[in-house]
């Protein structure tokens, strides 16, 4: 990394590589586990983590690492928010006008799983929205759980690393141009604060809304 750039960061250096694990860690598992996984800027967040990755010296190795971790994160959630809705039942609650967790939403990836199953969870992970959803209601509609872990295992691999990467070698990519990383990280840091503060806003603004239940019909394969 330039003198230039790598002066402009001075906190980033500092911090090291232990803050993007934690971030990184923390943001996939929540947003493959929970609702308010439905939002936060998950796709973001995993691109500005490998732009900052290639700041630091010691990131090529990192990276790699992170990968691996981001992509345990994601199985581990998913498995998580298929245990929730396992345990829930058929019947899920959803928000009454919500923006995300409203009975359409519920309804169209219930949908999905029925009409697609395997592939409706593979392809669950490039969707924001749905990729909360599916663990939830592929849990409650009773999807195969073998299959269930085998397209989400899949899932995680050509999602968390993926957008890992393409941030890292963009990040790698700009170095040589000592003004344009310093705009790059700094916007797309802006943009996530930003985007999570809005996030855990809307959150709160969704749960405080009326509730009302679906009854999700059991995927059968």
């Amino acid at each position: 990394m330039s003198t230039q750039a790598a002066g402009s960061f001075g906190p980033l250096q500092t911090a090291g590589p232990l803050v993007v694990w934690v971030v990184v860690m923390a943001f996939v598992f929540i947003e493959c586990a929970v609702i308010i996984g439905l939002f936060l800027p998950g796709d973001s967040m995993l691109i500005t983590a490998g732009i900052v990755m290639a700041t630091h010296a010691s990131g090529t190795g990192h990276i790699w690492a992170l990968s691996v971790g981001a992509m345990v994160a994601a199985i581990a959630g998913n498995q998580v928010g298929y245990m929730i809705g396992h345990r829930t039942g058929s019947t899920l609650v959803a928000r009454k006008n919500g923006k995300y967790l409203n009975t359409k939403n519920l309804h169209k990836v219930n949908l999905l799983l029925e009409k697609h199953g395997f592939w409706a969870v593979l392809v669950a992970r490039w969707i924001p929205w749905v990729r909360t959803l599916c663990p939830l209601v592929a849990g409650a509609a009773k999807m195969d759980h073998r299959k269930y872990t085998i397209a989400s295992t899949l899932g995680a691999i050509i999602w968390a690393p993926v957008l890992l990467l393409i941030g890292f070698y963009f990040g790698s990519f700009i170095e040589g141009i000592p003004w344009l990383m310093p705009f790059v990280l700094i916007s797309m840091i802006v943009l996530l604060v930003v985007g999570t503060g809005l996030g855990i806003w809307q959150y709160r603004k969704e749960m405080a809304r009326p509730e009302e239940s679906i009854e999700v019909e059991e995927v059968v394969e």
